[in-house]
């Protein structure tokens, strides 16, 4: 049975790094309670439950045997579906953070689970609901630059070597592992909320810049280039994901103009809207181009709190909205797989210098039922015949040097899993 707008949404997270986050929005300002924790660092585990004064797990089936409605899932890159199955058999709603998936075939069985259980899925998919990406999409389905024919999303965010050393504790640790393409849905899931479409084929070419990776323990390259044909026809481009150059921007063009972030320093510093039409297509009332400061839709005192440009509170209202409606958020199961899916046909493409790949339509059990069992994968558990290297070097050897700074100071932090 579905939540009613009166009741309140008892909540469990699992990961008390990222998801911090997420616990602190599980309020009542969006009808949620946090009643549960999960992870697997038992120190940090317990600071943050006597921080929210909440119970706390280790065990993730223990944790889903807990009295509550709905679970975040704010571990790993690469674990998200096979917890987000788990708790959907559980009979809990899911929101889960990038990637839905990281293999095909768990994107199916992903899909499917959502279909049997009847449960809400969300990708917590943040970028989307910047108040730039709102106003962006507000324009566009006002219809005032016409249908979308090509856009731009960039998602590029370097950091300083030993911040990304602490982020990454241990040499297998999916940061240090992750193709190029594979965290494309910042990129992706702007637009496509703004212009709408389902991508139906990918190119990719991979940046190695092994200059960039000196002094890390990665095996990884820092950038790549995805060209995305959509199913109405448009192409969307997509960069990242940490090569020197910090860029959030996103960009659409239409048949009647565009519309675009405007450049500027960090995360989300003083970017504007640019709207812009051609002189020879301006309908009475238009201006050619207009530059302009956009305002929150509504909620904005809440927003302006929340981190990742207010994203980190439209996640968890939008999950709210969906369970007690019982409608499919818009993203839903079918766009967070296809995006994440995105990520690894790009991924082969790369790996063969841009060659196209189809995007399969996971909507249909016909389409995707030939992917099933893809276990196509580049972590390093996986490894073995017929897998992907992480770079498109092959699989690379780090520097001695850096890894023994970087265990150095793994060991520091109290990490105590194999390094190696």
């Amino acid at each position: 049975m579905q939540n009613t707008q009166k009741e309140v949404i008892r909540v469990g997270v699992i990961g008390v790094g990222r998801g911090i986050s997420f616990a602190q929005g599980a309020n009542d300002l969006v009808g949620m309670k946090l009643v549960a924790l999960c992870d697997r660092r038992e120190e940090r585990l317990q600071q943050a439950g006597q921080q929210f004064g909440v119970t706390v797990y280790t065990d993730y089936d223990r944790f889903l045997e807990h009295d509550m409605d709905a679970v975040i899932l704010a571990n790993y890159f690469n674990e998200h579906a096979p917890f987000a199955i788990k708790a959907l058999r559980a009979g809990k709603h899911v929101m889960s953070e990038t990637a839905a998936n990281t293999t095909l075939a768990e994107g199916v069985a992903l899909c499917r689970e959502v279909e049997r259980s009847g449960k809400i899925y969300m990708l917590a998919e943040n970028y989307p609901f910047t108040k730039f990406n709102l106003e962006m999409r507000r324009v566009y389905q006002s219809g005032e630059i016409g249908r979308v024919t090509y856009a731009e999303g960039e998602y590029n965010h370097p950091i300083d070597p030993e911040t990304l050393n602490r982020l990454s504790p241990g040499r297998k640790h999916w940061r240090n592992w992750m193709p190029s393409t594979y965290y494309c849905t910042h990129a992706l899931a702007p637009l496509m909320c703004i212009a709408g479409g389902m991508p139906v084929s990918v190119n990719a070419l991979s940046i190695p810049a092994p200059e960039v990776s000196d002094g890390l323990p990665r095996y990884n390259d820092p950038g790549a280039v995805i060209l995305c044909r959509m199913d109405h026809g448009a192409i969307y481009r997509l960069f990242g994901v940490w090569l020197p150059g910090h860029s959030c921007w996103y960009r659409v063009h239409g048949t009647r103009g565009a519309v675009e972030i405007t450049r500027g320093p960090g995360y989300f510093g003083p970017e504007q809207v640019r709207v812009w039409h051609e002189e020879w297509d301006l309908r009475p009332g238009e201006a050619a181009e207009r530059v302009y400061a956009p305002e929150w839709p509504e909620y904005g005192d809440l927003a302006e709190k929340a981190g990742h440009g207010g994203g980190d509170f439209w996640t968890n209202h939008a999950f709210a909205q969906a369970i007690r409606s019982g409608e499919p958020p818009y993203l839903d199961v079918y766009r967070g797989v296809a995006m994440s899916s995105v990520g690894i046909l790009a991924w082969k493409s790369a790996l063969e210098n841009g060659a196209p790949y189809s995007v399969p339509d996971f909507r249909s059990e016909a389409a995707r039922a030939a992917y099933e069992e893809d276990h196509w994968s580049p972590w390093p558990q996986h490894a073995g015949p017929g897998q992907p290297p992480p770079s498109i070097r092959g699989l690379i050897e780090p520097d001695g040097e850096a890894v023994e700074r970087a265990r150095a100071l793994w060991r520091e932090m109290g990490y105590t899993e194999e390094e190696s």
